[in-house]
């Protein structure tokens, strides 16, 4: 006999159990959806934790994206968020902050929230290990973010504009 209390299994991922229409089949693929997962998934959430970064050992082999790893590149490491979701980096001990790309899964260290590759690192002002803040951005997001240091004049990441030489 089952508790009158009882609403179902609920689901490892979403925290809620998905939406069922009378004969039993997922009524929407929204109910699948991972917003709210407590992966800190949706766009804004912030994860405070330690940084570290990694650079020349892992330069050109496959991240767990399938990828290859550059390490002049703003990727990052993490051990939960889908590939692809940009990061705002956020150092506090010197307020510089860099948008990340994660590509890999990582890392694997005890007490670690993220892994940057040696750019971010530098991005951010990183020797080692750091504290940071972690705020998940969503579409749009990475247009409204400066990535540069307090009192600096450096334009908004994504508004720079990129020019080719033509060499003429």
């Amino acid at each position: 006999m089952r508790c009158p209390n009882y609403t179902g299994f609920k689901t490892r991922l979403g925290g809620r159990a998905p939406a069922v229409d009378p004969l039993g089949r997922a009524a929407s693929d929204d109910s699948l959806s991972l917003e709210g997962s407590g992966l800190g998934l949706k766009p804004g959430r912030e994860q405070r934790g330690i940084a570290s970064w990694y650079g020349p050992g892992f330069h050109g082999r496959r991240t767990a994206s399938g990828e290859r790893y550059d390490m002049h590149e703003l990727t990052a490491a993490h051990k939960s968020l889908p590939f692809g979701t940009r990061v705002l980096v956020h150092n506090p001990r010197n307020g510089r902050q860099v948008v990340v790309r994660i590509n890999d899964r990582g890392p694997y260290a005890h007490g670690r929230v993220i892994d940057l590759s040696k750019a971010a690192a530098q991005a951010v002002g990183m020797h080692g290990t750091d504290a940071v803040v972690l705020r998940t951005l969503g579409p749009g997001d990475t247009e409204r973010v400066q990535t540069a240091a307090p009192g600096t004049s450096a334009p908004p990441a994504g508004r720079g504009e990129l020019t080719a030489d033509s060499g003429t």
